[in-house]
């Protein structure tokens, strides 16, 4: 059934949760004095160690992105057990206070309000990645250059185990969860949410997190534009934080890593 949320909503039974105003105006405040002290980076997508496809140049992605917790580089290939789990997540920052706050209300909700089955042993939200949703400014053949609006991002799943959450600032976003019907761009929406400033969304279970993918279908553009980030080249109207759970003894610092997956 294809279903529109915007407002609060909490499907126990299908481990859903959303949230318009899960955030208060004063943690936004203090997270966006935060994000000013980052410095994103733009990832290529593939490397020495993980090479383009036949045919396929290297790129970078859409957007900048910074993690917390642990990092999973593009260029390494991103978390996907059971067999994508060694050298995929470096050590890195540990979260702000703000964000050790949210992160304990979320875990604390998700344990009264999912089902058992659902939370692994041991989970926590110990990672994070942030993107940074806007347009890009490219270079063009007349040496002029343009705008290019990237803030999308194509069906895919999160494959680290137990519920995912999400926090979202800025320009609404349209978030799908969709039955993917492969390369011919004719998936069907199951479910789709209006993701608002200062919202909270939570989704686990095997019906949101293992059966369908999801997806950021577009971001709205009312004129909201984030002036205080350390980005380059880039104009962010939507900041979105994704908080998972990686096993601890699949997380290891750079040091540890093979010599050439540290070049990469």
């Amino acid at each position: 059934m294809n279903m529109l949320m915007t407002q609060s909503h909490s499907f126990q039974k299908l481990n859903l949760i959303y949230q318009d105003k899960g955030i208060s105006p004063s943690e936004k405040k203090e997270i966006l004095s935060y994000l000013s002290t980052l410095h994103p980076i733009w990832e290529e997508r593939y490397s020495k160690s993980n090479p383009p496809p036949a045919g396929e140049n290297n790129r970078s992605l859409l957007r900048p992105v910074y993690w917390l917790g642990n990092w999973q580089f593009a260029c390494l290939n991103y978390y996907h057990p059971p067999k994508g789990i060694q050298f995929r997540c470096v050590s890195a920052e540990a979260y702000p206070t703000v964000l050790k706050r949210i992160i304990h209300r979320i875990e604390s909700q998700v344990k009264e309000q999912f089902a058992e089955r659902d939370i692994p042993r041991r989970w926590n939200l110990n990672t994070c990645l942030i993107n940074y949703y806007g347009e890009k400014f490219v270079e063009t053949e007349d040496g002029h250059g343009k705008w290019l609006d990237s803030a999308r991002v194509g069906e895919h799943k999160d494959f680290e185990p137990g519920p995912v959450a999400s926090i979202s600032f800025g320009e609404s976003a349209i978030f799908q969860f969709v039955k993917s019907s492969g390369k011919n761009n004719q998936s069907q929406v199951v479910l789709q949410q209006r993701l608002d400033d200062c919202s909270l969304q939570i989704f686990g279970g095997e019906k949101f997190k293992n059966q369908l993918f999801h997806r950021v279908q577009r971001v709205e553009n009312k004129g909201i534009e984030f002036k205080d980030l350390n980005t380059s080249h880039f104009n962010t109207r939507r900041i979105n934080f994704t908080f998972r759970y990686v096993p601890d003894d699949h997380i290891q610092p750079l040091n540890k890593f093979p010599a050439g997956l540290r070049e990469d």
